[in-house]
C-alpha cells in the first residue's frame, strides 16, 4: 500500500495518492455479493485505514449502482473514514463513568503527550485520537481503547507510559 499526503493536521484538506490496483482488487473480490456494499467499504477500509475518495466512484461504477450511493452509506455509519486515520485508533470513553473518574484528564495528558486534539493524527500517522460515547467496561473506568486493546484503571501517568511503549516497540 502506498498513500502519500499532505502532512496538514486539518485532516479534510487531505489529498492522497493510493494503489488502485489494490482498490480494484477489492471491489473485483466483493462484485455480485448480496448486500455486499457494507462489508466492501469495510475491506476498503482495512486496507487503507479509511476510504479515499478515489473509492467512492468506482464502487457505483463496478457495482452499477447510483452515483453517490456508497458515499451516502460511508458517511451514514460512523464506523467509516473518509480521512487516513493512524495504525493504532486510541478511543477515550467519556460516557458517566469514565468522566466522573476524570477522563478528561486522561485526555488532556494524551492530547499534550502527542500534540494532537479529537479527531486528529499524529504526523508520523501512528496514532489517531477520538473520544466515543461509551466503551461498555465501566467498572474499569476510567477507560480507553487502543486498537483492539481495552485499558482501564488509568491514570494520566500510566496512560502515558502504555503510549511509550507502543511508540517503542514500533521503532523496533
Amino acid at each position: 500500500m502506498h498513500i502519500e499526503k499532505n502532512t496538514n493536521k486539518n485532516l479534510q484538506s487531505t489529498e492522497c495518492q493510493i494503489d488502485i490496483s489494490a482498490l480494484e482488487t477489492i471491489i473485483k473480490d466483493c462484485k455480485g455479493v448480496s448486500g455486499g456494499l457494507i462489508p466492501l467499504l469495510q475491506r476498503i477500509q482495512d486496507q487503507f485505514t479509511f476510504i479515499p475518495p478515489q473509492a467512492f466512484k468506482l464502487i457505483d461504477k463496478e457495482l452499477n449502482i447510483p452515483e453517490s450511493e456508497s458515499l451516502g452509506v460511508a458517511t451514514f455509519y460512523t464506523q467509516f473514514k473518509l480521512n487516513p486515520t493512524g495504525k493504532y485508533t486510541i478511543k477515550i470513553c467519556k460516557g458517566t463513568a469514565c468522566h466522573v473518574q476524570n477522563a478528561s484528564k486522561i485526555f488532556d495528558a494524551i492530547s499534550e503527550y502527542l500534540q494532537i486534539k479529537a479527531g486528529e493524527t499524529t504526523d508520523d500517522q501512528l496514532f489517531t485520537l477520538e473520544l466515543v460515547s461509551c466503551l461498555g467496561c465501566c467498572s474499569l473506568a476510567p477507560a480507553i481503547m487502543i486498537g483492539e486493546e481495552t485499558y482501564g484503571k488509568l491514570d494520566d501517568r500510566s496512560v502515558i507510559s502504555i503510549i511509550k511503549e507502543i511508540q517503542s516497540r514500533e521503532s523496533k
